[in-house]
């Protein structure tokens, strides 16, 4: 993956905007020479935080104005009609226009879904773009979809979203032939609605690697590189997830902070809760990628901080590089060939 590549980033976005967007975007130049950025957003604002960190703009990191910024709470419709000159929409405008390969912003996860599905529109075949993310497991890591984009879905759609998340998987080079699970509440063939019954039916008919229904406490035991479901279900799962980790780290730093002795044992074993941070850090999983859309788009968490918006920019230089948006289009072209056939 030598040639260059350009990305747009929403430096407004998020509950912290340019104090993580301008220190992310300057480590991940300085790790990558084909790496170009384009920081879109009150200029005078970049400008001090460019200087404030030593830089400036240069022939490979560009300041574009933008006057407006979609705060967290805006709704998406409201900043999709009323603010087209923001941050976030100008961002989108830039991949749309050819000028960026991909966009990168920590704004409002609705605003950003709403302006990139109406600039960039959906690819050939898709109903709905979804959100995917990586999420780290026994062994390795998985992908799961949908998070949050789509609360009610159909069998096709679950379909789709699966067609999808198995080119990402394939492009990050976790499996040539990854693995698709359905989540479920049992494994049995007879657990599930309706729409869950037929998406199975659905990828068991396709050429993608089904391995089956997967259940919630298993998606996290290396069964599947690419786990299924609807937005509702797939944003509780992920959300229940993290809590339950944050609870367990708490639960440990009171334990090791009870007495003395504790204290004499949490340092003992420091080297052993170390490793077990960075395995379990979900910064370095940030970067949710909206596929479906012609064009590239990755959000971030909103509270991110300037490490964990950097692996919000690898994510979408990956995909810019591997170009999603073409390999899912042609993955869908023998997809819909394959069912004409049948």
């Amino acid at each position: 993956m030598s040639k260059a590549c350009t990305l747009a980033i929403d430096a407004m976005g998020g509950d912290h905007g340019p104090d993580v967007t301008i220190p992310a975007a300057l480590n991940a130049l300085r790790k990558h020479s084909d790496l170009q950025l384009i920081l879109v957003g009150d200029t005078a604002s970049l400008e001090r935080g460019l200087a404030a960190a030593g830089a400036s703009a240069e022939q490979r990191l560009r300041v574009h104005a933008a006057s407006e910024v979609v705060s967290m709470d805006d709704p998406p419709a409201q900043a999709l009609r009323y603010k087209k000159d923001s941050s976030m929409r100008v961002a989108v405008d830039l991949v749309k226009s050819g000028r960026a390969d991909a966009c990168v912003s920590a704004g409002n996860t609705g605003a950003l879904m709403a302006t990139a599905r109406y600039v960039l529109k959906t690819l050939p075949g898709i109903d709905r773009p979804a959100i995917c993310t990586t999420i780290p497991c026994v062994g390795g890591r998985f992908r799961m979809l949908d998070l949050g984009a789509n609360v009610d879905c159909d069998a096709e759609h679950l379909f789709q979203f699966a067609v999808m998340g198995s080119v990402l998987v394939q492009a990050s080079g976790d499996s040539a032939q990854p693995r698709v699970g359905l989540l479920n509440l049992g494994e049995e063939t007879i657990n599930g609605n309706d729409q869950v019954k037929q998406a199975a039916q659905l990828l068991q008919d396709s050429d993608l690697h089904y391995v089956g229904y997967v259940e919630g406490d298993r998606m996290f035991r290396n069964v599947a590189d690419l786990v299924v479901c609807d937005g509702f279900v797939g944003n509780v799962a992920l959300k229940s997830s993290e809590g339950v980790a944050a609870m367990i780290s708490r639960i440990l730093r009171e334990e090791f902070h009870r007495n003395p002795l504790t204290r004499l044992a949490g340092l003992i074993a420091l080297p052993v809760l170390k490793a077990l941070r960075r395995r379990l850090d979900h910064r370095q999983y940030n970067g949710a990628s909206l596929l479906g859309l012609r064009g590239v788009v990755v959000k971030s968490h909103g509270s991110a901080d300037a490490f964990a918006f950097e692996q919000a920019i690898e994510t979408g230089r990956l995909e810019a590089l591997e170009d999603i948006p073409a390999r899912i289009d042609s993955r869908l072209g023998e997809v819909f060939a394959q069912e004409s056939r049948q």
